[in-house]
């Protein structure tokens, strides 16, 4: 049995010498003891195998995930880390692609270890206080900070206090460490610390900050344990408020009820006698398309104004021959309060130009006139909309088709085609053919642009883009014939 002991604080490097001469001598994995030296030698009081020679010309090659693995999972706490890393180490050399196996029962338990090492150093840098202190040695202010972590991290996490606070003086003490910044070097060490007995005048300030921004209204004590344990509660300024803001939770809530405004702002009325004091602009002429276009702008007949930003009406000649109608507006329309301006819309216009139709002429909308979308983070991702929106808009397409007395309306999407005929068909079924609306207007039906922008094969994008200009060239041919049947009619 080979007998490898390690410091085991988190340095990548000691381990990474003892794994690599075991490599590439064949020493298989349950052959080698590994052992942190802090820890009890035991009865038999084991020594340090002497490594063995580097065999010449040997090397290795592992991917670069299992690097960045392994630095993580070497600052992990847990003893047997030294031999996982070596088990797949070994693995790796004869499964290259190991790392990609999510459910292997060694690899699930690195990715563990090297989350939970992950979640320990964003705790550092959250609930990390620094105090004030005086100094003698230098004209820069200096601050000492007292952390707790679960594992070796304070190496792994200290180039990130060096950045953000490079213009003044400071140690962070833990058990597992120590490191410190004099505006010139950062120095590390691995000893535990003693915990400093120290406060500054920001204390009673981050009390202060956290009793007017505490909500009681929002308050869910499971969530903050979850989030701050109370071994981080017990080291920040703020936290011997905590207990007493939880238990007057309630009565708070009472309290900020009873206390919301029940009748306008001082200021209000003011606000109010301004807003009508400005001269109202003209409406246009009733039965007019500008006319409905300005009736749309306030519309609620449906949910989806409550979050979108404005309505997104149709856009083109108040005459044009053919009508493109769409799903709904996306993001960028939704802030233009302009149709098909976004990446969409970019693919549609290209498209259009390929296929020989003069854009100009043409007049665009959709059959939903609000955004729908889900937030996510800071982004707003696109929703279908349902049938009872559909439903509730229906009205504004088809006061525009009345207006416009477009000669050919072309559907792009299964949802313009249920709003233009009430249809359940296949989109599949009825792509690329011409039908009879009511009013004898010809209706055409393709797919939407956003259609082609969600297709992840190159081949297939390009092969479904030529059929989509295919599909448009032949709304140019619907566009001449018509024109050509109409002239014959009058002639006639």
């Amino acid at each position: 049995m080979h007998h490898a002991i390690v410091r085991g604080r988190g340095d990548f490097a000691e381990w990474r010498n003892r794994a690599r001469a075991f490599l590439f001598a064949g020493i298989e994995p349950q052959a080698i003891d590994w052992q942190e030296a802090s820890m009890d030698a035991g009865l038999f009081g084991s020594e340090e195998t002497p490594l063995p020679p580097p065999a010449e010309g040997a090397a290795i090659h592992v991917p670069a995930a299992f690097i960045d693995l392994a630095t993580a999972v070497v600052c992990h706490s847990d003893p047997a880390r030294f031999d996982l890393l070596y088990r797949l180490l070994w693995r790796l050399a004869r499964e290259r692609a190991l790392l990609q196996v999510r459910a292997d029962e060694e690899v699930a338990w690195a990715r563990l270890l090297e989350k939970s090492v992950r979640r320990d150093s964003h705790k550092m840098t959250a609930f990390v206080r620094f105090r004030e202190i005086a100094s003698a040695v230098t004209a820069r202010r200096s601050f000492v900070a007292w952390f707790e972590p679960d594992h070796h991290i304070v190496a792994r996490t200290a180039p990130f206090f060096q950045r953000r606070f490079n213009d003044m003086d400071w140690v962070i003490a833990t058990p597992r460490g120590t490191a410190a910044w004099d505006g010139t070097h950062l120095t590390l060490s691995d000893e535990p610390a003693e915990k400093p007995d120290i406060s500054d005048d920001a204390d009673e300030l981050w009390r202060i900050y956290y009793a007017n921004i505490f909500n009681p209204a929002r308050l869910k004590v499971k969530a903050m344990q979850a989030e701050m344990p109370k071994k981080y509660w017990k080291n920040l300024p703020e936290a011997d408020l905590i207990p007493g803001l939880i238990a007057d939770a309630e009565a708070r809530v009472i309290a900020m009820a009873k206390r919301q405004a029940s009748e306008p702002l001082a200021f209000h009325d003011r606000l109010q006698a301004a807003a009508r004091a400005v001269p109202a602009e003209p409406l246009p002429p009733a039965g007019t398309l500008e006319a409905l276009r300005t009736e749309a702008a306030s519309c609620t007949r449906c949910l989806l104004h409550c979050k979108a930003t404005q309505t997104v009406f149709g856009e083109g000649p108040d005459d044009a021959e053919v009508m493109f109608v769409g799903e709904q507006p996306g993001d960028q329309e939704d802030l233009a309060g302009r149709p098909f301006v976004g990446p969409a819309g970019k693919v549609f216009d290209a498209a259009v130009t390929e296929a020989g139709i003069d854009r100009r002429r043409l007049y665009v909308t959709n059959a939903v006139k609000h955004f729908k979308y889900e937030p996510r983070g800071k982004r707003r991702i696109h929703q279908k909309p349902n049938m009872g929106e559909v439903e509730k808009c229906r009205w504004w397409l088809a006061r525009e088709i009345d207006l416009i007395k477009p000669k050919l309306v072309v559907a792009l999407g299964a949802t313009a085609y249920a709003a233009l005929t009430d249809g359940k068909e296949k989109l599949g079924d009825i792509r690329g053919k011409a039908m009879l609306l009511e009013g004898g207007r010809t209706l055409f039906v393709t797919v939407h642009p956003s259609y082609l922008l969600r297709i992840p094969d190159a081949q297939r994008s390009h092969e479904e883009n030529r059929r989509f200009v295919a599909d448009l060239i032949a709304v140019r041919h619907l566009m001449a014939r018509l024109a050509s049947e109409e002239k014959k009619s009058v002639a006639g």
